[in-house]
């Protein structure tokens, strides 16, 4: 892949992990972590320890989905650092254009995909 290219899914990589960072910060009240939001959540329940609240997780499950696809945006970034994005993992094609815009963290190709799925 050509840099002015690569550069483009770069520039696009990085600004996806910017607003996922941000997305996590603000989910968790800034920037605690998840283990103190937790502790926040266990020190509202009632002395039983059975209050529960589906906001929080709703929460807990978006930012494990937030955090799978920014270690994914990592993976990207380093195969754009080492000059392999944009080629499948599994055998080596060129990734169409138009699936790198669509989903700029994938790995394979479309054929690969269908038959690691």
């Amino acid at each position: 892949m050509s840099k002015p290219v690569s550069d483009t899914f770069r520039l696009q990589l990085v600004t996806r992990r910017d607003e996922l960072l941000a997305r996590l910060q603000g989910q968790r009240g800034g920037a605690r972590s998840r283990a103190e939001a937790a502790s926040d959540k266990r020190e509202r329940a009632d002395d039983r320890g059975l209050v529960r609240d589906d906001a929080f997780d709703l929460g807990a499950e978006l930012g494990e989905r937030e955090t799978a696809e920014l270690q994914a945006i990592e993976r990207a970034l380093e195969r754009v650092h080492d000059g392999s994005y944009g080629l499948c993992l599994q055998c080596g094609a060129p990734i169409p254009a138009a699936r790198l815009h669509a989903q700029p963290t994938a790995e394979r190709c479309v054929a690969c995909q269908a038959q690691a799925e």
